[in-house]
């Protein structure tokens, strides 16, 4: 009999943690529509003035949001200008977006959430502009921005995790920007960049920053199956463009990092063998000796 009622109990307790997440979840719906309605008001503003007022009334309603409970599990997916990305190991995640200027520039917003109770937050502070050295360790007061789309956790014997970061980061008119940035946590302080690059010219790197025409696209993801981030060989289309990336592109050749020893060494020149895809007859096949057209 007591085992009855102890089973009942539980239910019982069950239901109403039910219901008060279907609660919450109700409560944040609202909260989504209104951030949905503030952001596609901000992107299609044609002023800065006007555009940055209605991002600091989003930054407000956002960070209303995230005080409800259960606000970490939300997912906020109709939210399609701003990038929630989780990490695996469920410690935190990363709301990010941009806003592009009226010069053609872009400015970054974001927070990380920390997967607690209460609500622990890391605004993100854009100080792209005001970093004279882009390679230095910052905080999240001093952010090098970006819009995040992947998170990869890096663990290695006693040595506290990092996580590595993968961004996009749309620069001016000419050029665009991806960046391998990476994020560790001591003490309650969150900090971006650290010294676990690996190869030729790159042990001094803190953070990865690749740059490249605007009218060329960039692979930069991570693939399970070879274990790696793999991304691409970027190179100007003329000898003498270098160092003028606004004339960089794919070559069609891939690098890659692979954690070793909790370090990310640089593999290059790799070969990608992918499984066969019903894609595969519209690329070029080497040995038609049939050249792709270049994007650039």
């Amino acid at each position: 009999m007591k085992i009855k009622k102890l089973y009942l109990l539980l239910m019982m307790a069950l239901l109403c943690l039910t219901v008060r997440a279907q609660q919450s979840f109700q409560k944040l719906d609202v909260f989504q529509d209104t951030l949905i309605k503030i952001s596609n008001a901000a992107n299609a503003e044609a002023f800065d003035t006007k555009k940055l007022a209605l991002n600091g009334k989003f930054v407000k309603s956002l960070v209303d949001a995230l005080k409800s409970p259960n606000s970490f599990n939300y997912a906020f997916d109709s939210l399609k200008n701003v990038s929630v990305v989780k990490s695996p190991d469920q410690a935190f995640r990363i709301i990010s977006w941009y806003l592009q200027l009226e010069n053609g520039t872009y400015r970054y917003y974001g927070a990380i959430q920390m997967n607690s109770n209460p609500l622990k937050l890391f605004p993100l502070i854009d100080q792209t502009e005001n970093l004279n050295d882009p390679n230095i360790v910052t905080d999240n007061q001093k952010w090098f921005g970006a819009r995040y789309y992947e998170v990869i956790p890096v663990t290695s014997g006693s040595r506290l995790p990092y996580y590595v970061l993968l961004g996009w980061k749309g620069n001016n008119q000419t050029t665009t920007k991806k960046v391998i940035e990476i994020l560790s946590f001591n003490k309650d302080k969150a900090t971006f960049g650290a010294p676990v690059f690996d190869g030729k010219n790159i042990k001094d790197k803190n953070r990865f920053i690749f740059e490249y025409t605007k009218s060329n696209a960039m692979l930069l993801k991570s693939d399970k199956k070879a274990d790696m981030i793999l991304f691409d060989h970027l190179a100007p289309f003329d000898s003498e463009m270098i160092g003028r990336f606004e004339y960089y592109g794919s070559d069609g050749t891939f690098d890659g990092f692979k954690v070793i020893g909790g370090k990310l060494k640089l593999q290059e020149g790799l070969e990608l063998n992918n499984d066969p895809n019903a894609m595969d007859e519209l690329y070029a096949d080497p040995k038609k000796n049939v050249k792709p057209i270049r994007k650039f």
